[in-house]
Formats: C-alpha cells, structure tokens, sequence
C-alpha cells in the first residue's frame, strides 16, 4: 500500500526509507509579474508540483503585492523596521533600524507574539485550527517562526554594521536584546509545539556567498545557545526541526546541528554539493535549496536536468535524506522552469525504481 504525503514525508526526514523524494518549487511574485500566461502553461503541465492549478487564477493586469514586496513603497513593520524594495514582488531591504543607537533600547519594546506578527495581527485560533483540520485529514502539519527570526531581526533592528561591532566588542546589551527575541519567540514555539506540529521551522540567512555572516566562533559564542534554547523543546516534544539559511554555510554547520536541527536547507552551489554530501548527508536530512543563480536561469534544459541527477546521486539514497525545493526568480524563463519541473519530476522516484540499484 502506497505511503501518504506525511508518511513518506517523515519516513524521508528521518531516514527510513520512503518511496519518494519529496520536492516543491515555489514561484516568487516578481516571476509570476514577469513570465504571466506562459509561467500558467507551465503549471499546468506538471499537476503534480502543482496540483489543481488552473490558468485565470491570477489578475495579472491587476496584480498586487504586500507593501513589503512593492516597489518604491516604504512599510514599518510591528517591529518599528522600515523597509523599503527595489522590484515588485522581491522582498525589500530594511532600511530604517529602530535600535541603531542602544539608547532607544530603555524605550523600544517587541511585538506582543500573541496578538502581532512581523507585519500584521496574527489571529492563533485560527491556525491552530487549520493545524487541528490538517491532522484530520491526515495531512504533514508545520509550524514555525517568521523568515529572519533571530539573527537577521538583530540587524534588521541594530543595523548590520552597528550589529558585527557589537558581536566583536561583546557589548553586554547585545545579549539582553537577544534574550528578548529568544523570550518573544519561545512563545511562538510553544503555541506550535502545542498544537502538535510534525515539524517546525526555523528560516533565516546566515551566509554571504562565500562564508557566513559570522564565523563560527562568533556563532558558537552568541547564536548557537539561543538556537538551542528554541529548538530543543521541538525535540523534546519529537517534531523535526527544520532550517533554512541561504548563503554559505558550511562553516557553521556543526554548530547547527549542535543546536538540534534535523532538516537543514542549503543553498546547492554556493556551499558545493560534494561538501554537502561529505559534511552533511547521513547527518541530517538535507533539503536542498537548488541553484537560482547559474544553471537554472541561464542554462540549458540538458544542463538543468544533469545539474539535478547530480544532486540526486550524490546526495540521496534509498534510506531517504533528500528533499529538494526550488524558488523561481527573474530573470529565469519558462522554459527552464519546465526543464526544472520535468527533471524533478524524473528523478523523484530515482532511489526506489531500480535506477539506482535498489
């Protein structure tokens, strides 16, 4: 009998062996802005990546974004960050920090987790519910914190370069702010972990292209007991910890796993996919963040579908471990969104249909 989405999911999660690679590719407002009716072909001929897809979903000469996510348009979150974007549908850049000097700290106060968000209210009923329906159903159930949570809302609030100083001084408030994240999303955590989420998440960026924002000196000094402090009652409550970090990150690996994640999501080519497969596969379940910058936008459909058999074969295996999800960005076009699809697609079952020796 064949295994349901959330069986095969966490049976692949933890290595068990499932029947099928899980995959997902997630199209950005900025694509759907630019490739329009030929992205809707697209979707339509994979059901499977996108299921009951149909084209006139989208008003496109009508389309609109979050405020966060419009061009020219500056928006001040709960947090009192200003942000502001340069493309429709990117996400923008924070650009006014509400703790750039440390004496608006005495003042400044968070968000209150139980009634605001990062940008709006947050109504927990509700998703506690969609959670409650979601395990009716028999469906994966996730939950988790706000894309850049801990150490990308320490510079969202301090400002980047006012935050490493900070990190090099050792400046002893720097330490009482993180306490104050760390308290304002423990509360969030327990609400999930509460509900009895498969897995909860935990997304931010860590890396520059070459290196992490921090070595992992810094890291082990200032993240790595904050991170632990979060995710260990996910552990405790046996959900499977999941993190995203763009960039590199493979010189704070160890102190992420340390920390307690189960699923980690690197970026493909940045940190190297035989780095991956030497420092990471068969330690956690990696759910791989594939290329954006080279092959999948610029290259060919034979380079798309070899740059995905690679990753499968070095990375996967019949126990599981691999996942694999995509963000689709401009400038890539609709036809390599589809060699994409279709190469997922014909590596999905690689492990289990003789391909790959099993």
């Amino acid at each position: 009998m064949a295994l349901t989405h959330r069986e095969n999911y966490l049976r692949n999660a933890r290595r068990e062996g499932p029947e099928w690679m899980p995959f997902a590719v997630s199209i950005s407002g900025a694509t759907w802005n630019q490739l329009r009716g030929e992205l809707e072909d697209v979707c339509e001929r994979h059901p499977t990546i996108f299921p009951g897809f149909q084209k006139g979903q989208r008003d496109f000469e009508n389309l609109e974004f979050h405020p966060v996510y419009t061009a020219h348009q500056r928006f001040a979150d709960n947090w009192g960050c200003v942000w502001e974007c340069a493309i429709d549908g990117i996400e923008g850049v924070v650009v006014e920090h509400p703790l750039a000097d440390w004496d608006a700290l005495e003042t400044w106060r968070p968000p209150d987790p139980m009634t605001q968000g990062d940008r709006g209210p947050v109504d927990w009923p509700a998703q506690l519910e969609g959670v409650r329906k979601a395990k009716e159903a028999g469906g994966l159930t996730q939950g988790g914190l706000p894309h850049g949570y801990l150490f990308m809302r320490l510079y969202y609030l301090r400002g980047f370069e006012n935050l490493m100083l900070d990190f090099a001084t050792e400046d002893p408030r720097l330490q009482r702010l993180i306490d104050i994240l760390v308290e304002q999303n423990a509360v969030i955590v327990d609400q999930w972990l509460t509900a009895g989420v498969d897995v909860m998440e935990f997304a931010e960026d860590l890396g520059t292209q070459t290196a992490s924002c921090i070595g992992p000196k810094f890291f082990a000094r200032w993240m790595t007991p904050a991170y632990s402090t979060l995710m260990q009652p996910a552990k405790a409550s046996h959900a499977l910890v999941a993190l995203h970090s763009d960039g590199y990150i493979m010189d704070i690996m160890d102190e992420l796993l340390v920390a307690g994640v189960d699923i980690i999501n690197p970026q493909d080519l940045c940190n190297g996919i035989d780095d991956l497969a030497r420092e990471v596969k068969g330690r956690a379940c990696i759910r791989l963040d594939i290329d954006r910058q080279s092959i999948v936008p610029f290259g060919t459909r034979s380079e798309i579908r070899g740059l995905i058999e690679e990753e499968v074969r070095k990375l996967g295996s019949p126990e599981g471990g691999l996942e694999m999800i995509a963000g689709i960005y401009p400038p890539t076009p609709a036809e390599n969104v589809d060699a994409l699809c279709e190469a997922l697609g014909e590596f999905r079952t690689y492990w289990w249909d003789g391909r790959g020796g099993v």
